[in-house]
């Protein structure tokens, strides 16, 4: 299945790009839409906590080169993190996400758009003036509930929880994961 190899093809080369740093031989991956714009999120784990997850949000490169840049971004460049250790490659775990294009949403108030709002599907892109932040649509694994995951989305942007402004804009978008099976 075309999907599957995509999967493996875009984890082999997160995977080999952050490896490649620690001195380790590249791994080659190939696939036709690695060579197509793309959007990926790369996130790190380790035992299952958040290690470091970065990400573009618009197609605005080649898909393969996008995977590669964003795993090194997640592993050595997230300011939540230290850079990631040659210590800790093995026992980090690689999830890939691509997204679809967001779609601007149209609501007439924060009601309206909760009530648009759809747990577990949708990642939120969450703008007003230039405070911006995301959520894939994993954070609602650990979020499940729409209102915290929203005010945890607006304390991102750097904003109160409870905040809403008429010119609030929001847009979703969905995607596909990978995830390797360490």
């Amino acid at each position: 299945m075309a999907h599957t190899e995509l999967g493996d093809a875009l984890l082999i080369l997160a995977r080999s790009a952050i490896g490649e740093k620690f001195g380790r031989p590249a791994t080659a991956a190939a696939h036709d839409a690695l060579a197509q714009p793309g959007a990926t999120f790369v996130t790190l784990t380790q035992q299952g906590q958040l290690r470091g997850c970065i990400g573009s949000l618009e197609a605005h490169r080649a898909l393969g080169h996008d995977v590669r840049e964003n795993a090194l971004a997640a592993a050595f460049r997230d300011p939540r993190f230290p850079p990631l250790a040659a210590g800790e490659f093995e026992t980090t775990r690689v999830e890939v996400s691509l997204l679809t294009p967001a779609v601007a949403m149209t609501f007439v108030d924060e009601t309206d758009f909760m009530a648009q709002l759809r747990p577990g599907v949708d990642g939120i892109v969450f703008q007003y003036g230039r405070h911006r932040s995301t959520f894939l649509p994993q954070v609602w694994e650990s979020l499940p509930d729409p209102e915290l995951f929203m005010q945890q989305l607006k304390r991102k942007a750097g904003l109160p929880p409870n905040f809403w402004h008429e010119s609030v804009t929001i847009a979703r978008y969905e995607v596909t994961k990978w995830k390797e099976a360490r």
